[in-house]
């Protein structure tokens, strides 16, 4: 496998270039903040140990700045592009530029949200630069849908980066923290500068590892009925988890008991559980219900959303 070439990665120059001929100007609503330095893209790609025989999957490949790279290193790419005019462009940037290896790019034009299938062979691997702005709904979506990913390292804003890597017990472990943990075991795997974008954003950025787990998480709660209790736990993360889960489980009495049950502390918060106790509490939360209180396990998975809502400059490739 050969390195990447500079005349076949993108430079500041040719960023600048390809978006004045397509018209594009980088804006916030689409997360368009747009790498323009060779020696990040490799960076990413060789931190995230992309392999020949991957089959990556890249979200808001913008231009083309990381797409190149990751074709160069892996077996294929599929990139997912939301943005009408950067999907159009993108498959005649790689043909131009990695003429040898446009075969093995595919473009989906789509929001990331709404895929569940993608071309060709099922994704080993996730790799992205993500908008920042719906970066943790974006990653939890693709871990769920496609379960063959088992390496990820995605580009998101510094603060986000420590809260999908922070451990129990820390200041900034939530909701992001625990559903990533659902699916993988999560770290902070390095920090990337301001002047690496075009234009520059007002947040510093961070990459951040996710090996997806040997075992998943041994309960027989569904991933639904985990996140639910997650969601009541954190939505009054000040409270203890007694009066965290009342609503939850129909009543402060109700909630103790299935907490009880779980081998939990009732005036525990939310902020000190691991993902295996949250899904224990889960198990128990019919035993509460049958006992004569009725509650809402449905599944409000826009916590996140909320979480990330300050989160007010994207990132794109």
């Amino acid at each position: 496998m050969t390195s990447p070439t500079p005349a076949a990665l993108l430079g500041p120059a040719d960023i600048r270039e390809l978006a004045a001929a397509l018209g594009v100007r980088p804006t916030k609503q689409r997360g368009q903040n747009f790498v323009i330095d060779a020696n990040t893209v490799r960076r990413i790609v060789r931190t995230a140990g992309v392999r020949p025989d991957d089959v990556v999957v890249e979200v808001g490949p913008g231009l083309g700045s990381l797409t190149l790279a990751l074709l160069e290193a892996a077996d294929r790419v599929t990139a997912v592009e939301i943005d009408d005019v950067l999907a159009a462009a993108l498959p005649a940037t790689v043909a131009a530029r990695m003429p040898g290896r446009a075969d093995r790019f595919a473009l989906v034009h789509s929001d990331a949200m709404h895929v569940t299938e993608l071309p060709g062979p099922a994704p080993t691997a996730l790799v992205a630069n993500l908008p920042y702005n719906v970066a943790v709904p974006v990653l939890l979506h693709m871990l769920e849908n496609f379960p063959g990913i088992e390496r990820t390292l995605v580009m998101v804003q510094s603060e986000v980066a420590d809260r999908l890597a922070a451990a129990p017990g820390s200041k900034v472990y939530g909701v992001p923290s625990v559903k990533a943990n659902w699916y993988a075991e999560v770290k902070r795997a390095g920090a990337i500068g301001r002047n690496v974008f075009w234009p520059a954003p007002n947040v510093d950025s961070g990459l951040v590892s996710l090996v997806r787990r040997a075992e998943p998480v041994k309960t027989s709660a569904s991933r639904r009925e985990v996140f639910a209790v997650v969601d009541a736990a954190f939505a009054q993360r000040r409270k203890t988890l007694r009066a965290a889960l009342a609503g939850w489980a129909g009543s402060a009495a109700a909630a103790e008991a299935a907490l009880v049950a779980a081998g939990v502390s009732p005036q525990a918060r939310g902020e000190s559980l691991t993902v295996e106790e949250f899904a224990r509490i889960a198990e128990n939360a019919g035993n509460t219900r049958n006992a004569g209180n009725a509650g809402n396990t449905e599944n409000t998975e826009n916590t996140e959303n909320a979480e990330n809502a300050e989160n007010e400059e994207p990132g794109q490739q």
